[in-house]
């Protein structure tokens, strides 16, 4: 079975450096197979025959290995296709910016889903979906009023959650596939 993992907060601003080859190196110590990475953001991509509990397990080991705590999320290639199939229209329409924020299982999907509605959201749209909320914004020069930019990084969720722009969210879409 085909696995994406996104890791937060690494390789930001010359902290937490987590090599992509080190990270390859690691979870393929742990069994896990065809190992790929994307970027240099933490999107990995790999394949195992095991149940979750052994994914879980193997890819906390080869985090485990690198000298800070990392948070992760772990999606099983139909989970993200899944999301990916329920998308609505305006996902796939010009915005100015796109971003897909995962959530990991630190977080209450409802309670963040009551407060991103409680935002006052302007020209942006939200779609909710299983694993994902996806996030547009119509307007460029409307950005630092929006309330992704205002309000969302003083949520208490914040940093239980990793953000993919659009493009990188449709690359690792095709990636996984």
């Amino acid at each position: 079975m085909r696995h994406l993992l996104l890791l937060r907060g690494i390789n930001v601003g010359g902290k937490n450096k987590v090599p992509m080859a080190d990270l390859r190196a690691a979870l393929e110590a742990q069994r896990l197979r065809e190992v790929s990475t994307y970027i240099n953001s933490g999107n990995a991509i790999f394949e195992t025959d095991e149940g979750d509990a052994h994914v879980h397990t193997a890819v906390d080991a080869a985090l485990a290995t690198f000298p800070f705590p990392i948070r992760r999320v772990i999606l099983t290639r139909e989970e993200v296709e899944a999301d990916a199939a329920a998308l609505p229209e305006w996902w796939t329409q010009p915005l100015a910016r796109r971003d897909v924020l995962f959530h990991t299982n630190e977080v209450d999907p409802a309670q963040m889903r009551a407060r991103i509605e409680a935002m006052p959201l302007g020209d942006e749209i939200v779609h909710f979906g299983r694993h994902a909320v996806f996030w547009g914004k119509h307007t460029e020069a409307e950005y630092m009023r929006t309330a992704y930019h205002k309000y969302l990084i003083k949520e208490d969720f914040y940093p239980l959650i990793t953000i993919r722009n659009g493009r990188t969210f449709d690359r690792l879409l095709e990636l996984i596939g």
